[in-house]
């Protein structure tokens, strides 16, 4: 039997790429197809590329785990399909994008019929953590984490996983963080817009540099706002235009079906629609912690933007008929 650390990848772009390069670089054997092609730098670290998901079977031991990081929305059902007609009963695949928690309920229940196990996986820390140390919240059945558990450990950060619960919990608790996230990014974006607007010029490199220690909102993303507030020489120059793929729209509308009262993660939802139209530096500085931590592009982005409309706006998990 080959080594239990071993894994397949479907995806190799900002995420999966990072993490399969992180994996390769600690000695674990990884199997990978993108649509594009892998990345030399993949290959030189040892991927084994295929280019169907029908050789998955012949490369890896049974249960196989293979890991998906595509953008959620319908192409993640079809890619589950054809995952489900290559694979054999027993092996697990992981879905670490940002799929809706009801979706993956559902999915999980289709799959289980075929013999196939889903384990949701959010994936947290950006394209720096894929590639240096995730952090993970893992949802599923307890024979499907065991199975994938020492991989996840090995690629996350200390103390950066959790077995959050059933089918959906990953997912769930995912979006939670994001949303949590959106409020905390307009939290400091609305401070930055304070500090441009003191009547006197402030040295406000020099203030996030003496925020970043000590004081209490010191956090990661005060570091990522010190260092592009410096880089960039100040806000003057980012697109107030602030781009999103659209989950945490999903979180808001649970929360009203929940009645669970979410007004700071609701409203810096609104604020991302505000900074669409205007010229904000509160959006400049929101825009450039984005882009420190996800590599997300400055300004408008049709992919991003159809990545948004093409992504079913989450309800509570529908019944669906269970097919063979």
């Amino acid at each position: 039997m080959r080594d239990s650390k071993e894994f397949g990848v479907v995806g190799l772009g900002r995420m999966g790429g990072n993490l399969a390069l992180q994996a390769l670089e600690k000695g674990m054997r990884v199997v990978g197809v993108t649509r594009e092609g892998a990345s030399s730098d993949l290959k030189q670290a040892g991927l084994s590329e295929i280019r169907s998901l029908a050789e998955f079977t012949k490369q890896l031991a049974a249960p196989r785990p293979v890991f998906i990081y595509i953008p959620a929305g319908p192409a993640v059902d079809t890619l589950l399909d054809d995952l489900a007609a290559s694979l054999q009963q027993g092996d697990i695949v992981i879905d670490g994008g940002n799929s809706y928690w009801g979706d993956s309920i559902r999915r999980h229940r289709r799959l289980k019929a075929r013999g196939i196990r889903l384990v949701d996986l959010g994936t947290s820390g950006g394209v720096e953590g894929a590639r240096h140390g995730a952090c993970f919240m893992a949802g599923g059945e307890p024979d499907a984490i065991a199975r994938i558990e020492p991989i996840l450990k090995a690629l996350a950060v200390e103390d950066g996983y959790v077995h959050a619960g059933g089918p959906g919990a990953g997912h769930f608790t995912k979006l939670v963080h994001n949303g949590i996230e959106f409020g905390m990014l307009q939290a400091i974006g609305e401070g930055m817009d304070l500090l441009e607007h003191y009547p006197d010029r402030l040295r406000i490199a020099d203030v996030l540099r003496c925020w970043r220690h000590g004081s209490v909102i010191r956090s990661w993303l005060i570091d990522l706002m010190d260092a592009a507030y410096r880089a960039e020489g100040g806000l003057g120059k980012i697109p107030s235009y602030v781009e999103d793929t659209g989950e945490v729209n999903w979180l808001v509308n649970d929360a009203i079906q929940m009645e669970v009262p979410v007004p700071v993660i609701a409203q810096a939802v609104m604020q991302l629609f505000a900074s669409r139209d205007g010229q904000q530096h509160w959006a400049r500085a929101i825009a450039m912690m984005r882009h420190g931590f996800g590599g997300h592009q400055y300004g408008p982005a049709a992919p991003v933007r159809q990545e948004r409309r093409e992504g079913r706006i989450g309800d509570f998990v529908r019944q669906e008929p269970v097919s063979s």
